[in-house]
């Protein structure tokens, strides 16, 4: 696994270090600098970061939502501060306001259920004017082994339907996916059971740490851009 992680996401004694530091990534990421490469947000909206997967405690910790526990990293992680959570009822999503480098940023959990993610997404968008380009989503991927996380730009949905109702809703594809691997079912279960079954034994062990390396991810791709994010984060 990668690891970006500045300063401020260390956690502790007896908390995992990271793997892997690129100092002159680092250096700029803290800064909130670009470095050359970079592809860069409108820089009159904000960005929005949409973590999915479906309200309730009967979901927490099942596969389908991990984009809900790398919000919650992300948020909790934020410096100053940490960003709180609060219903926004005209949405339909939790929210709460956090900073990324110099860049103010809108994490949300949609609160309709992972099927009918566009609506809050798109709702959010046209309040705070986002453009599609400033939109990311963190979705699960059962085509990515546990713990490998990818990310890209467009493309299709591969059957997840979180993401095609975002597409739908935005009326684009062309917005930033980080794709978090959860694995193909064993034997014959169906994708549909797996996605809503709990993460077990070693995955569920390892969950915190891979969702904190989501959350540097996203950090990393805000501040750096999608080229030089790809590159750190697919070298293992």
């Amino acid at each position: 696994m990668f690891f970006h992680r500045s300063p401020r996401r260390c956690r502790g004694p007896g908390k995992p270090a990271p793997t892997r530091l690129n100092a002159c990534a680092l250096c700029a990421c803290q800064a909130g600098v670009p470095q050359s490469g970079f592809v860069s947000f409108d820089d009159t909206s904000p960005i929005l970061v949409a973590g999915l997967g479906n309200p309730g405690p009967r979901y927490e910790t099942t596969r389908h939502n991990i984009g809900f526990l790398a919000a919650d990293e992300l948020a909790g992680a934020a410096a100053p501060m940490p960003g709180h959570f609060a219903l926004d009822k005209r949405a339909q999503a939790l929210t709460c306001d956090i900073r990324v480098g110099n860049r103010k940023v809108i994490v949300a959990k949609p609160q309709t259920y992972m099927n009918l993610s566009g609506g809050p997404v798109s709702s959010l968008c046209r309040f705070f004017k986002i453009p599609a380009g400033n939109v990311i989503v963190i979705h699960d991927e059962l085509d990515l082994d546990f713990g490998v996380i990818r990310l890209k730009k467009g493309g299709g949905d591969n059957g997840h339907n979180g993401l095609k109702d975002i597409t739908k809703a935005l009326g684009t594809r062309d917005y930033l996916r980080v794709r978090c691997g959860i694995g193909r079912p064993p034997g014959r279960m169906a994708p549909a059971d797996w996605v809503l079954k709990p993460f077990t034994g070693d995955q569920g062990r390892q969950l915190g740490i891979v969702t904190a390396d989501i959350s540097d991810a996203v950090e990393l791709l805000i501040t750096q851009g999608l080229a030089i994010a790809q590159n750190q984060v697919h070298a293992d």
